[in-house]
């Protein structure tokens, strides 16, 4: 019987053979197994047939080492093996690209988001993974913010994750704020808990009964703790990665003073710092005002916001200050014996910087290549690509490493990979935003030189190997000022001023920020949204514009006396 026969009835000779044993039948276990073992190498030559074919291989040829043979034309080296490892490196490159504008903002930072490998969508709505780049941003703000608020006094704890309702339910103007937004806990296993429990949207409600205990007397105040914590607010609008997410990191501060000035000085000291981790660290300029009583946090007395403009036009909040004044000391009976040992009711503030942030300085500072980061915050400020041929690579290796070693404080990448050509790591690194990348090859080894290409602007330039060192640092800073200056340009080309409601509508629709007189009518500013189609006051300059005639300056929406200059935008 031939192969062809045998693998045509070995099925069926399986089948009998089975039913035979069954029976008692004596048989031939050899022939048993013959119909099942060629199916097995059918289906196994099938798999590598496949697997032949996704990765192009080519016919099998004793190995050899990889070689690269240096052409005229291109740095690049063309690589020979039993695999075309440029094939698959072509194939990669042709999708790690960017392929929207900026002008389709959604997806042109979605992309950002995903290729520059910042951050991954869960199977939880509205919750993202934030992946080791985006994380090591977030622990350099931490670190730079936290080391700050230690000047001031300031201590980090930590407090439960779960509220109890009651205790959320204590200050109803707080608890009316955030009520839709509350996720709740309602069973532990298959037991129905007996009071719901409140996932942390804010940590006012859990905190405060223990400061009701811990203050007695105003020697016990200041008392300035702090959390770097998760919150969840489960808001139902259209989440987007960073910028509006159900879950997100922040740092919390709740501090208690004796007196109101005391407390209401920690204001300044509190938005400098944000104003200049924003500024110094993001590159990204805001603007600092006062919430109207609309938009300010739920149980405070007044918020100072940080706003900021994205490039789509809208507006965003960030880093923000609350004074609380008594509202939550009366509610949680947060009080002390002062010096008069007279019984006092003490003064508060609350204050956040949030993983918004990060999606706000991604936004502004990337463009159509991928991801821009400011070198200051950028996990790696430096990568350092070496060109290699077959004849030099030793040589170029070592120098390579030579430069690295020296370069060590702006925690460099070197590059070794060979799969990949020159051009492909080059596109890597302009997508994950590395702020500067060194270029070394034969040639630059022969002139003691490299080329150093800048992120921001694409230029490029030879610099000597021993002014490295020395040129470096004076390139980022170059690099970090110039990003500042830019976002500075870009909010304020979007800034104009206003004197009613039809400039006003215009410059909405242009996707610019309004500066317009307003009353503080809650009706007028209720009109306003619905006047210019979703456009709300983000916050009210604490340092007002001083117009020629102030009587003259009417609202804009009912015609009265004006009581101040607002800033009026779309926001997130």
């Amino acid at each position: 019987m031939t192969y062809t026969e045998i693998k045509e009835k070995g099925s069926k000779k399986y089948s009998y053979r089975v039913k035979s044993i069954r029976k008692g039948k004596k048989v031939d276990k050899q022939r048993i197994y013959l119909g099942v073992n060629l199916k097995k190498q059918e289906l196994k030559q099938k798999e590598q047939d496949a697997d032949k074919k996704l990765l192009n291989l080519k016919p099998k040829e004793p190995e050899k080492p990889i070689t690269a043979k240096k052409t005229e034309m291109n740095r690049s080296p063309i690589v020979k093996s039993s695999i075309d490892i440029t094939k698959i490196s072509e194939n990669k490159e042709k999708n790690i690209g960017i392929t929207a504008e900026k002008d389709e903002f959604s997806e042109w930072f979605t992309q950002i988001m995903l290729k520059a490998d910042l951050a991954d969508y869960t199977d939880v709505s509205g919750c993202i993974v934030f992946k080791p780049t985006a994380y090591a941003i977030w622990d350099k703000i931490k670190e730079e913010t936290d080391k700050r608020f230690k000047k001031l006094g300031i201590k980090n704890c930590y407090f439960p994750l779960l509220i109890p309702e009651k205790l959320l339910n204590k200050e109803k103007e707080h608890v009316k704020g955030f009520s839709p937004e509350v996720a709740w806990v309602t069973e532990a296993g298959d037991t129905k808990l007996n009071e719901r429990l409140a996932v942390r949207p804010t940590s006012e409600t859990i905190m405060y009964p223990s400061y009701s205990k811990w203050i007695r007397s105003y020697k016990d105040l200041p008392l300035k703790l702090n959390q770097w914590n998760n919150v969840v607010r489960w808001e139902f609008k259209h989440p987007v990665p960073f910028l509006r997410t159900r879950e997100f990191l922040w740092n919390e501060g709740h501090t208690v003073y004796a007196t109101k000035e005391e407390a209401e000085k920690e204001k300044d000291e509190i938005m400098n710092i944000y104003k200049e981790i924003c500024e110094e660290y993001l590159a990204l300029p805001s603007l600092v005002g006062r919430k109207s009583e609309k938009e300010k946090f739920a149980g405070a007395e007044y918020t100072i916001s940080m706003e900021f403009y994205m490039p789509n036009g809208k507006a965003i909040q960030g880093p923000d200050f609350h004074h609380d004044g008594q509202k939550f000391a009366k509610a949680y009976n947060i009080k002390f014996l002062d010096e008069n040992s007279k019984e006092q009711y003490a003064w508060q503030n609350t204050f956040a910087i949030t993983t918004r942030v990060l999606g706000i300085m991604f936004a502004v500072h990337s463009d159509k290549k991928g991801l821009i980061l400011p070198p200051k915050i950028a996990p790696n400020q430096i990568v350092i690509v070496p060109i290699l041929f077959e004849n030099d690579k030793k040589e170029v290796l070592k120098q390579a490493e030579e430069i690295k070693s020296s370069l060590v404080q702006f925690n460099p990448i070197l590059d070794t990979r060979e799969e990949y050509r020159p051009g492909f790591k080059f596109n890597e690194y302009e997508l994950k935003g590395i702020p500067i990348r060194i270029e070394i090859g034969s040639r630059d080894l022969a002139k003691k030189s490299v080329i150093i290409a800048r992120r921001d602007t694409g230029e490029k330039k030879e610099i000597k190997i021993s002014d490295l060192e020395a040129e470096i640092p004076k390139i980022l800073e170059d690099i970090q000022k110039s990003l500042l200056e830019k976002a500075k340009k870009l909010l304020k080309d979007n800034l104009i001023e206003v004197n009613s409601l039809e400039q006003t509508q215009s410059a909405i629709k242009d996707k610019k920020i309004a500066l317009a007189p307003l009353c503080s009518s809650r009706q007028c500013e209720d009109d306003l949204k619905f006047k210019t189609d979703g456009a709300k006051v983000l916050n009210i300059p604490e340092h007002q514009p001083q117009p020629k005639n102030k009587n003259s300056m009417k609202c804009i929406i009912c015609n009265k006396q004006a009581d101040y200059i607002a800033r009026i935008g779309k926001s997130y």
